[in-house]
């Protein structure tokens, strides 16, 4: 299985080479740890791991396309210890998370710049895993790449993985980059 997931980032980056770049999206989110505007290990993880064995030096082969999806609480409400008195309060926590979703992302796209890598990023809001499935589809990257946290079968029930659903229903070849074991937090969950 390994060698066909080579030989389809092989094919399509060879596909590309002699016409436009080599798209490959990235869902990343933020540190549960750090919380924004610090990148997750896995998306930092996935992200250098397209850099060094993907990209390599082929800088001008491939395009980055940084995708960050926003999860509303259940309730709507972001910050619970909140008063919400006008329809303004309401736009300005709208405004502070659109804020802190751009801070994420500026992240990756500094990195890009710096080494001159052609890159696009965007935020969505919703469940993680429906979005990027959605957005796979209306974008059409030749790649999709996403990390895993590289949970166990238990933890996988209670907390479901976006990677797994990403690379059962994305309308493209998916890369799933798990974390280091030396990167691994106490309690897996966190990232």
């Amino acid at each position: 299985m390994a060698g066909t997931r080579e030989s389809e980032i092989k094919a399509a980056a060879t596909s590309a080479s002699t016409e436009a770049p080599t798209r490959v999206m990235m869902g990343v989110n933020e540190s549960t740890i750090k919380g924004y505007p610090h990148a997750s290990i896995s998306s930092k993880g996935a992200f250098e791991w397209t850099l060094n064995k993907i990209i390599r030096s082929n800088f001008s082969g491939f395009k980055l396309l940084f995708l960050h999806v926003q999860v509303p609480d259940e309730d709507g409400f972001d910050d619970v210890d909140s008063i919400y008195a006008s329809p303004e309060d309401f736009r300005r926590v709208k405004r502070r998370d659109k804020i802190r979703g751009h801070d994420l992302l500026e992240y990756f796209v500094k990195r890009c710049h710096e080494i001159g890598v052609a890159c696009e990023a965007w935020i969505k809001r919703g469940d993680p895993k429906e979005v990027i499935c959605h957005e796979v589809k209306r974008v059409q990257p030749d790649l999709l790449v996403v990390g895993s946290r590289g949970l166990g079968p238990f933890q996988r029930v209670f907390v479901g993985t976006v990677s797994e659903f990403c690379a059962k229903h994305a309308e493209c070849p998916v890369v799933t980059i798990k974390r280091s074991a030396e990167e691994t937090p106490q309690d897996p969950v966190d990232d």
